[in-house]
């Protein structure tokens, strides 16, 4: 407060400057500030001011000022018969701000008003303006102070909306922060994220380059470069070029530039200078729409030109008033101002309106926000001074009042809503254009629009005259990876980078991503991949061709045991079947066909009851059989060889039931391995997702444990048992030896396991399976084949070879050879 007061004691100094006010008397007065003149002169030193009148006229000023006349006319003549404001009239006082000296010093004579009380209603109630941000945050202060509504119709800058240091500010143009929204939309649209960012040297710009910068990598833009545009002089000539240079060095094609005309009016030809062409460059609603930067020479070349510019908007009569004033302010021109008559005490208003200037798109915008800002102040009156009965009580209303309503003003007017946020700014959005050139003839396209509740944006591209042969123009640090390739960032900025490919079992199909994705653990990809596949299950299913076959050899295994073990039923007792071990033989040939059944519990998915048969019962059973073979060899040796020695001993053995222990034993041994390992260890069914990327094996879990190991190591050592006692007895008579024969079989075995456990270490796949089965069947075939065959033979086809004398004769012929 303290600050305002010094201000106050300033002004009475200050006001003796050359006056830019344009009065009309009213009972409650709006005052103004409008850039009738653009004044380039600097002060020798303050408080001096230098005279708005010397400096160049300024049609877009000139049409605001009569855009606020306008509203104030229109809303004094419709009150006459009731009306928004009947009974009362409205006055103004405007100020030509064509510096900022002259917009402090507006604000001063506000503030000496306020602070004087001269006369009962005669103070200002509001201020319309003014019109550039850099010029607004004086007032806005100043005022706020003592709560003072200011209603700015060009002021963008979104550290206005602060209602903490700027109270009482409204504004009937949408702030810098929907601005830079519809911006970063667009670049997002088209993808534009390689950019330069450049921005005017004053809050305008400065606030709009920071949110911008702030706000970009939420949108996935990278700034190459970021600049800032100074004002035009000598001394800044070489400035300009170096961001020119800037600009060419970071290969963007896409440029941003945050700035008021006049500093882009100033930057431009030094762009046109250094012949820079097919660029995008997206402008402020402040430059994209003025003539001020569109009719530099030979700025067509520059490229494509998209900006964001206020919605435009027709007011309808205000062209008929504007050619009516001259002839109005011609015979008010040095009258006396009082009475009834509308006299403006400014005879410079009558010299401009008499230029005739032309009303362009950009003063309609402008206009239409001026004419909206005074019947906001109009209406917040219509609230304060109760006029909803029919009638205005003609009461002295604070300013303080007058902003407490503001925020509740809300109106239709000309198919126009107007209200007021929270932080004073208005709901409407945006107007999306672009530059047509036409024979070196420049004319605007409304391509699309911005919306800022909720944000939304639109843009038609088939608009916009694009000068890269007609398609749309990229700007990106590195393209987008395709499909099945993610980003890997190369340097400071996110939107450069390498692409590489998405490792196996992981997928990508969509850009931007810097990891692949993995696939669900049933589904597998190659390198790559847009997608994932489904794995192929593993196992070995009943209706499968290799399966047929199995089980054509299965059925042909288990007919051959059982007929095997019929036909050594029926010749129990004859030589060759009590040779080869009588009722052992029946033992050795159940275990065989125990062992071939096994074999079912290998097709289909696995079961809990199959993973727990199929190893035990094929280990067991043919443990059984082997036990067998090894006890019968054992006791061919020794009769043959070791009997007379140790005649007591295996007479002993014999009359005990020495081999069926021994059998039992070996069995029981066996079967206690399996029982601990299926109670320690038990295998169930189980899913490996780990042996094939592509594929799920459904197995068996526990295949390879210890427990099987142990399972295998015995049976390994009962066959090399079993291998060692034939080879003892292989110059044994003919029909008592059997070397030859359990070798092949043992053979076959081996063979059988060592193939199928090394293919097995490597594939798991349904042929692997195949061969487990198959494993198992030439083990029980080759024991059948290399013991029961050959006795089989003589069983069936030489009978004579299976009688008592015959087997005499052999051993006869045996005991002479030893002798």
């Amino acid at each position: 407060m303290e600050a305002h007061t010094i201000l106050l004691f300033l002004a009475g100094p200050l006001l003796e400057a050359d006056g830019a006010g344009l009065r009309m008397a009213g009972d409650y007065v709006i005052a103004g500030m409008f850039p009738l003149h653009n004044s380039y002169a600097r002060s020798g030193a303050l408080p001096y001011l230098s005279d708005c009148g010397a400096g160049v006229s300024n049609p877009h000023g000139y049409n605001l000022v009569q855009a606020m006349r306008f509203a104030v006319e229109e809303i004094n003549n419709n009150s006459r018969g009731g009306g928004l404001l009947p009974g009362v009239t409205l006055g103004y006082h405007l100020y030509d701000t064509c510096s900022q000296p002259a917009s402090i010093l507006a604000t001063v004579k506000l503030l000496a008003d306020l602070y004087n009380q001269q006369q009962t209603g005669s103070e200002a109630v509001a201020l319309i303006g003014p019109d550039s941000s850099s010029y607004a945050f004086t007032p806005a202060s100043a005022l706020g102070a003592y709560l003072m509504p200011l209603v700015s119709y060009e002021a963008t800058n979104e550290l206005l909306s602060n209602r903490y240091l700027y109270p009482s500010f409204f504004r009937t143009i949408p702030s810098d922060k929907n601005q830079v929204m519809a911006m970063l939309q667009m670049l997002r649209q088209f993808n534009w994220t390689w950019i330069a960012l450049l921005g005017s040297n004053d809050p305008y710009g400065q606030q709009g380059v920071r949110s911008l910068s702030v706000e970009s990598s939420n949108y996935g833009i990278c700034i190459a470069y970021q600049g800032i545009i100074p004002t035009y002089s000598t001394d800044t000539q070489q400035s300009m070029r170096d961001i020119v240079s800037n600009i060419v060095k970071t290969k963007v094609n896409t440029i941003v530039v945050f700035s008021g005309k006049r500093k882009v009016k100033g930057f431009m030809p030094f762009v046109i200078e250094a012949n820079i062409t097919g660029k995008v460059w997206i402008g402020t609603e402040d430059w994209s729409v003025a003539t001020l930067v569109s009719g530099i020479p030979k700025i067509s070349t520059i490229g494509t030109v998209v900006g964001v510019s206020v919605k435009y908007s027709k007011l309808f009569g205000f062209r008929d008033f504007e050619q009516q004033s001259v002839w109005k302010l011609q015979h008010s021109k040095g009258s006396d101002p009082t009475g009834n008559v509308s006299c403006l005490d400014n005879t410079d208003l009558y010299t401009m309106a008499s230029m005739n200037y032309p009303l362009e798109n950009y003063d309609t915008t402008s206009s239409v926000n001026v004419y909206k800002a005074v019947y906001a102040v109009a209406h917040a009156l219509h609230l304060a001074l109760g006029c909803h009965t029919g009638q205005c009580q003609k009461t002295h209303v604070q300013p303080w009042q007058l902003q407490n309503k503001m925020q509740d003003v809300r109106f239709s007017i000309r198919n126009w809503s107007v209200y007021f946020d929270a932080n004073g700014n208005p709901p409407t959005g945006y107007d999306i254009v672009t530059w047509i050139w036409n024979n070196n003839q420049w004319s605007l396209r409304v391509v699309g629009s911005y919306s800022p509740n909720p944000p939304n944006l639109y843009v038609d591209p088939s608009k916009i005259q694009w000068w890269t042969g007609g398609v749309v123009p990229t700007s990106v640090c590195s393209p987008n990876c395709p499909f099945g390739y993610m980003q890997l960032q190369t340097g400071q900025h996110k939107c450069c980078f390498d692409c590489m490919p998405c490792p196996a079992s992981t997928f990508l199909n969509k850009t931007g991503s810097t990891n692949c994705q993995l696939c669900e653990q049933r589904e597998w990809s190659p390198p790559q991949s847009e997608w994932c596949l489904d794995r192929t299950v593993l196992y070995l299913p009943w209706v499968h061709p290799m399966s047929a076959a199995l089980l054509m050899l299965l059925v042909f295994t288990l007919v051959s045991t059982l007929s095997t073990a019929l036909v050594f039923l029926l010749h129990l007792n004859t030589p060759v079947v009590k040779s080869a071990g009588g009722k052992t033989c029946l033992v050795m040939l159940l275990a065989l066909t125990a062992a071939a059944g096994s074999t079912l519990c290998h097709f289909g998915i696995p079961t809990p009851l199959g993973c727990l048969l199929k190893q035990s019962l094929f280990v067991f059973s043919f443990t059984v059989c082997l036990s067998c073979v090894a006890v019968r060899s054992f006791q061919v040796v020794c009769i043959f060889k070791w009997a007379a020695k140790l005649p007591r001993y295996y007479e002993t053995w014999s009359k005990n039931k020495g081999p069926e222990l021994v059998i039992l034993l070996i069995s029981a041994t066996e079967f206690f391995i399996s029982l601990l390992r299926v109670l320690l260890d038990p295998p169930f069914p189980s899913e490996d997702f780990d042996f094939y990327q592509d594929s799920i094996v459904e197995e068996c879990s526990r295949t390879l444990s210890p427990g099987a190991f142990v399972e295998l190591i015995y049976v390994i050592t009962l066959s090399i048992l079993c291998f060692c006692l034939s080879y003892m007895g292989k110059d044994l008579p003919a029909n008592y030896s059997e070397a030859k024969c359990i070798t092949f079989s043992l053979m076959i075995y081996m063979i059988s396991w060592i193939t199928f456990f090394t293919i097995y270490s490597i594939q798991r796949n349904t042929y692997v399976m195949a061969m487990y089965v198959t494993a198992i069947l030439l083990s029980v075939l080759g024991i059948l084949g290399g013991y029961f065959l050959p006795k089989m033979y003589i069983i069936v086809v030489k009978p004579q070879m299976n009688t008592a004398s015959h087997f005499q004769n052999c051993i006869q012929m045996y005991t002479m050879t030893k002798q």
